[in-house]
């Protein structure tokens, strides 16, 4: 529970005149594709020249497999899997999923749909209901942690877009931030640039999603108290460790997008990279059920999760595994 001194809920003031600890926000960060300002500032460090980021010497991004899991990647999907059975499929399909089986010739070649044997599975829900933010929101969290996890869920479940903060431990970067902005090192931490409100605390923040970009309703495997972080926290043991330490990394101007949804353990794997490495990205939600399917359907001729774009490189590629090992090779410090 937050302290009496640092309330779960801020709104930005106007006047820039209150110390940063009690603004929402402190500090301009640049939002968008255009660019965002990802370093903190280090006052005792010496001047240097901007690092530049190239794809690895060599690289071609690699053929999208359907259902392929790359050698020696089959226990790592394995125990990412795990958060699936735990938490009841939440963070799979989004607000007001449905679906049917018809027949494949009733559904056109230029609209997405799931193969099932010689039908297909027409996907329908209630997200084009819902107010959608002009802004993507933003989440400073981390992947190993089961009250991060419950805000994920929700974010897919509302079909979202996000740009994400990681905050590993011993992150340099945006741990500081937080303590600057809301006077806590406490994740998950939501910004609303759409509405000016800032706040801790994963339950407040699933209701505050839920009731302005939602039906205002929270699902059920997300509104049952402790038994939620429970089953939150038995979700990453198959994964333990794993997305919560930072590794030393370069990080781009420019945050990488990424499609991806908490439901998936291949997305899971990928951001697990993400995280570690600090790396901002603008995650575009997508879990069963969602329009963007469609609208990813239409710019690349198939489906399939995890797909990211680096705007710093200008890779575009699928496949998991190998977008963990672009991810290592083009910005850690330290090449395994």
């Amino acid at each position: 529970m937050a302290p009496a001194a640092a309330p779960a809920a801020l709104r930005c003031p106007p006047p820039p005149l209150l110390s940063c600890r009690r603004m929402a926000r402190a500090g301009p960060v640049t939002r968008g594709r255009a660019a965002v300002a990802v370093r903190a500032a280090q006052p005792d460090a010496p001047a240097s020249e901007p690092a530049e980021f190239a794809p690895p010497p060599g690289f071609k991004p690699p053929e999208p497999k359907k259902f392929g899991v790359k050698s020696g990647q089959q226990w790592s999907v394995l125990g990412a899997s795990l958060g699936i059975p735990f938490r009841l499929g939440t963070g799979v399909f989004v607000l007001g999923f449905s679906a049917s089986f018809v027949d494949a010739s009733e559904i056109p070649a230029d609209q997405y749909a799931l193969d099932f044997g010689g039908s297909k599975v027409k996907e329908t829900s209630k997200i084009d209901q819902c107010p959608r933010p002009e802004k993507p929101i933003e989440i400073y969290e981390f992947e190993g942690c089961p009250f991060c996890r419950k805000v994920r869920e929700m974010v897919s479940v509302l079909d979202l877009d996000v740009l994400y903060y990681p905050c590993p431990q011993n992150g340099p970067t945006f741990r500081p931030k937080v303590l600057e902005m809301g006077g806590k090192k406490q994740f998950p931490y939501m910004v609303d640039p759409n509405t000016g409100v800032s706040m801790y605390e994963s339950d407040d923040i699933i209701k505050y999603l839920a009731e302005k970009y939602g039906d205002g309703t929270v699902p059920l495997m997300l509104s049952l108290g402790l038994l939620t972080t429970i089953t939150a926290g038995l979700a990453t043991l198959g994964r333990i460790g794993k997305g919560s330490s930072y590794r030393a990394s370069k990080i781009p101007p420019q945050p990488i997008e990424i499609w991806a949804y908490e439901g998936s353990p291949f997305c899971k794997l990928a951001r697990e990279t993400l995280v570690e490495l600090e790396l901002p990205h603008l995650l575009h939600s997508c879990a069963r059920g969602s329009p963007k399917r469609q609208e990813f359907f239409e710019k690349n001729g198939l489906f399939q999760v995890p797909y990211i774009e680096d705007p710093n490189t200008g890779v575009k590629m699928f496949e998991s595994a190998e977008i963990i090992e672009y991810l290592n090779a083009t910005y850690s410090l330290y090449k395994s």
